[in-house]
C-alpha cells in the first residue's frame, strides 16, 4: 500500500486554514448566474491554455480563445492538444460519481492524445528520463531532472494502482493535501510516454471536484503554476527524494493564491457588472413609479411617463435584463415590481 511521506509544517497549517476561509468567502458570495457562467468559462479557457502552454504547446491565449469559443475542427497537433484539453475540463463534472480507477486514468489519455499520439491510453513500456533541452558552448543538451522509478508497464501499472488505492481510503485527509499528494505521486511515476502533467492537472482537478471543491466554478490552480513554471518544476520534483513538505507547501500555496486571486476577479467582475447595470435616467423615472405604486403594467407606465407603449416595454424589458425589476404573467396585462 502507497503511504506518502510528509510533515505538517507551520507554512502549511496556515496555508489550510487560509484555504478554507477564503473558499467559505466565495460560496457565501451570492454572485449572478450570468456573473458566475462567464467567470466560469473564462477559468476553463485560460487552464486549457496553460496547462497546454507548459508542456511546450505554441498557442498564444488568443489562438486558444478563437479555437475553442468558436468550436472549430482543430487542424493541427497543437489545436488537437487543446481542443481534446477544453473537451475533458469541460465535462469533468460528469466524472464525480465515477470511482478512481486505472480504467478512468487511461480513459482521460486516451482522450487527450487522441489523434496525436499512437500511444493514446497506453501506459509506457520503455525507460525515459524527464528535464529539459538547453544550449550552450558545446551545442544543444539535455538535462535530466528526473528519471521515474519504473520503466516496465507491469511495474508501473502496479504502483498506480497503489496510488489509487491510497487515494480511495484517504477519507479524511484535507482534500489540498489529498490532491498535493496525488498530483506528485502521479508525475513521479510518469506513468505515459507523453501527456502526463496535462493527465495529472485534470486528475488534481477532478479530486478536489469530488471533495467539494468547485475548481473551475470559482477557480483554477494553473494560474498560479504559470507564474513561475520553472519552480513549479523545480518544487515538484523536491518531492521526488521521498519527503513531499516542501512540496506541499508549495501546492497548497497555490491553492490559497488562485482563491485570493479568484474573489479578486468576482469583485472586479462585480464592480463591471455594476457599472453595466446602471439605470438611465429614463429607467430610474420608471423604477421610482414602480416603487410608489409596488407594481405596474406597461400601459399604466406609458401612461404615467408620456411615453408610447412601445418604449414603456423597452424601459421595462431592459431593466429585467440589468435584473432590477420582475414580471409577473405572460398577457398584456402582465405587471412588473421591483426585485
Amino acid at each position: 500500500m502507497y503511504k506518502p511521506a510528509y510533515f505538517l509544517t507551520p507554512a502549511i497549517l496556515n496555508n489550510l486554514n487560509s484555504i478554507e476561509r477564503y473558499y467559505g468567502q466565495l460560496e457565501a458570495l451570492k454572485i449572478p448566474k450570468e456573473l458566475e457562467l462567464k467567470l466560469e468559462r473564462g477559468n476553463l479557457l485560460e487552464s486549457a491554455y496553460v496547462s497546454n502552454s507548459i508542456e511546450g504547446n505554441p498557442l498564444s491565449p488568443y489562438e486558444v480563445t478563437n479555437l475553442l469559443l468558436n468550436d472549430r475542427v482543430p487542424t493541427n497537433r497543437d489545436e488537437k492538444e487543446v481542443h481534446n484539453f477544453f473537451a475533458i475540463l469541460e465535462n469533468l463534472g460528469k466524472e464525480i460519481e465515477k470511482p478512481f480507477s486505472l480504467s478512468l486514468i487511461l480513459d482521460f489519455h486516451q482522450r487527450l492524445l487522441s489523434g496525436v499520439h499512437e500511444q493514446a491510453g497506453n501506459l509506457r513500456d520503455e525507460k525515459v528520463a524527464v528535464g529539459r533541452h538547453a544550449k550552450d558552448k558545446n551545442g544543444p543538451s539535455f538535462i535530466i531532472k528526473h528519471t521515474p522509478p519504473f520503466h516496465q508497464k507491469e511495474k508501473i501499472e502496479k504502483a498506480l494502482k497503489e496510488l489509487i488505492g491510497w487515494e480511495e481510503a484517504e477519507k479524511n485527509l484535507p482534500p489540498p493535501l489529498k490532491a498535493g499528494i496525488f498530483h506528485h505521486q502521479f508525475v513521479y511515476l510518469h506513468p505515459f510516454e507523453d501527456g502526463n502533467g496535462r493527465v495529472c492537472r485534470l486528475l488534481t482537478t477532478l479530486i478536489f471536484l469530488k471533495n467539494n471543491y468547485l475548481i473551475n466554478k470559482y477557480f483554477i490552480l494553473d494560474d498560479y503554476y504559470d507564474i513561475d513554471r520553472n519552480l513549479y518544476s523545480d518544487k515538484l520534483h523536491t518531492a521526488d527524494q521521498g519527503d513531499k513538505s516542501e512540496w506541499l507547501e508549495y501546492f497548497t500555496e497555490g491553492v490559497m493564491y488562485s482563491l485570493q486571486s479568484a474573489l479578486a476577479r468576482i469583485k472586479e467582475s462585480y464592480d463591471t457588472l455594476r457599472v453595466e447595470n446602471r439605470p438611465t435616467p429614463k429607467e430610474k423615472e420608471a423604477i421610482e413609479v414602480i416603487k410608489k405604486r409596488q407594481e405596474v403594467t406597461a400601459p399604466q407606465l406609458a401612461q404615467i411617463l408620456g411615453v408610447s407603449r412601445q418604449q414603456a416595454h423597452n424601459l421595462l424589458s431592459g431593466l429585467i435584463k440589468k435584473g432590477l425589476i420582475d414580471k409577473k404573467g405572460k398577457t398584456k396585462s402582465s405587471y412588473y415590481f421591483l426585485k
